[in-house]
């Protein structure tokens, strides 16, 4: 018994190790192929501005549109309450300012949490024949994103911003951890329903 405790110990610990490692690295160094659009996971808006882990993704799926890698935006984010306005409005008005067509610009404004950020988005991305998907996010938030609009049968892949409000090690090590737990938790989940 000792022996199937240690094996099982063993296991679980290099599991958890790859995961923090995936989660970690997810995204870097790979190349960024062409999609139809980007989808911006929207995350706090404060007054009518994004706040600055929102302001982060929108920069990098602004690049993305005027580097020709997508040719529309999809914002994402409801509203919260007492908010001056949704997530999704307020990342549309701050892609035009920074010079992105309103024609090319799409929006959800109902969600509050990742997975529904994914289904609206998808659900206003397939009106104008939209199939495939570049999901902008943090790094740390990106493999667990991904791996949710992959589940609902999305065609992307995830691109880290560069533009991270997440900076220091103070600010970073507590988003991964708690990413890192989601990211085990899912994969779990999902070996235990199949």
């Amino acid at each position: 018994m000792k022996r199937v405790a240690k094996f099982v110990c063993l296991i679980v610990f290099i599991y958890s190790i790859y995961t923090a490692y995936s989660v970690w690295t997810y995204g870097e160094e790979e190349p960024v192929q062409k999609a139809d659009a980007a989808i911006v996971l929207g995350a706090a808006q404060w007054n009518g501005k994004p706040s600055p882990v929102f302001e982060g993704r929108l920069k990098q799926g602004i690049e993305l549109y005027k580097d020709g890698k997508v040719d529309y935006l999809v914002l994402t984010g409801g509203r919260s309450e007492n908010a001056a306005s949704s997530e999704g409005e307020t990342g549309k008005s701050y892609a035009m300012e920074h010079g992105v067509p309103e024609e090319h610009i799409l929006y959800e404004d109902r969600s509050m949490v990742t997975e529904e950020n994914l289904t609206n988005a998808k659900e206003v991305a397939e009106q104008k024949g939209i199939h495939t998907y570049i999901l902008v996010s943090d790094q740390f938030h990106l493999k667990r994103a991904v791996g949710m609009a992959k589940n609902q049968g999305m065609n992307v892949r995830g691109v880290p911003t560069k533009y991270s409000a997440y900076e220091t090690l103070e600010t970073k090590v507590p988003f991964f951890l708690k990413e890192w737990g989601y990211s085990m938790g899912q994969q779990v989940t999902k070996i235990l329903i199949v």
